[in-house]
């Protein structure tokens, strides 16, 4: 069975302070996504998808694109690649794009963008973020079970395990009951402090260190694609206006479509401890965590052999 990784990674990394999709962080100069494919690829999946800008594919293709050719999936078939491009051509031509907007649209747009290349059971991840071993193999075997249709899943993360020290992130804050997704809202300004304490500075609300959240680690088939393009339509309708930095979000996107009765989700847990880059500060501990990793045997020397 056809099992596509779908990676958003056309985000303009602002916040980091530079193209962090292509940093360099491993021990041998590895790039965080590449842990994903590896992870992904030996859980089962069989397809990767790259979303990026299109001036960003001679790039991919150098860093992991051409090598994935090489490879062989866990079934004995060959890894198959392809590229969707996040950009404004896409954009339904009755909304006119602001003077000096250059942002994405955000990752509901995203994963439209890859509509074309995906026909199959995927899972949709973050470039910047390492999911955990486990998480795949873990979201690889729901996806198995996945009806054609009204469902979909996820991997949750503790709060206090995503959060960065360094500034704000924006997180999806789940209410789970019984294994399923019963609501989901989005946090824009979560702040972590040095007591482990952790606030929404958005809503001025303290928030619970053990708050299940999306990272978007999500787990759909290609039926999600109607509901996505409808949604970012009346997003660009009601919301976008002349904002210049306006995000039509997944997680917001999803629990529309929870409180709609269209969608169940089931909420996964892993046995792995997220990690990623948000802030440029946040570099020297994920380079320390993936050392770690390889040190342990977790991977082997090079992820490319």
């Amino acid at each position: 069975m056809k099992t596509t990784l779908v990676i958003m990674a056309a985000g303009l990394g602002s916040r980091y302070g530079g193209t962090k999709q292509v940093d360099g962080i491993g021990p041998h100069g590895e790039i965080l996504m590449e842990y994903s494919i590896y992870d992904a690829l030996r859980a089962g999946f069989n397809k990767v998808v790259f979303i990026i800008k299109p001036e960003m594919e001679p790039l991919m293709e150098e860093l992991c694109g051409g090598y994935l050719r090489r490879r062989t999936a866990l079934d004995g078939s060959p890894v198959e690649v392809a590229y969707a491009y996040q950009d404004f051509s896409s954009v339904p031509a009755f909304y006119a794009i602001p003077a000096g907007r250059t942002k994405p649209f955000g990752t509901v747009h995203a994963l439209l963008c890859a509509a074309d290349a995906v026909r199959e059971p995927f899972c949709v991840i973050n470039a910047d973020d390492y999911y955990g071993i486990d998480a795949y193999r873990t979201i690889y075997q729901e996806l198995l079970r996945l009806p054609e249709s009204g469902r979909g899943t996820m991997v949750g993360y503790r709060l206090k395990n995503t959060a960065s020290l360094h500034g704000t992130v924006s997180r999806g804050i789940c209410s789970a009951e019984g294994g399923k997704l019963r609501s989901i809202r989005e946090a824009l300004k979560v702040q972590l402090y040095p007591d482990g304490t952790l606030r929404d500075l958005a809503e001025d609300r303290a928030l619970e260190p053990d708050t299940v959240v999306s990272m978007n680690f999500w787990g759909f088939t290609p039926s999600i694609f109607p509901a996505l393009r409808a949604y970012f339509e009346n997003f660009l309708r009601t919301q976008a206006g002349d904002d210049l930095k306006a995000e039509c979000l997944l997680p917001v996107m999803v629990g529309h479509e929870l409180d709609a009765g269209r969608l169940e989700v089931t909420v996964l847990q892993s046995a792995d401890r997220w990690f990623g880059m948000t802030y440029h500060e946040d570099r020297a501990r994920v380079a320390e965590e993936l050392k770690k990793l390889h040190d342990a045997g977790a991977y082997p020397e090079t992820l490319r052999g």
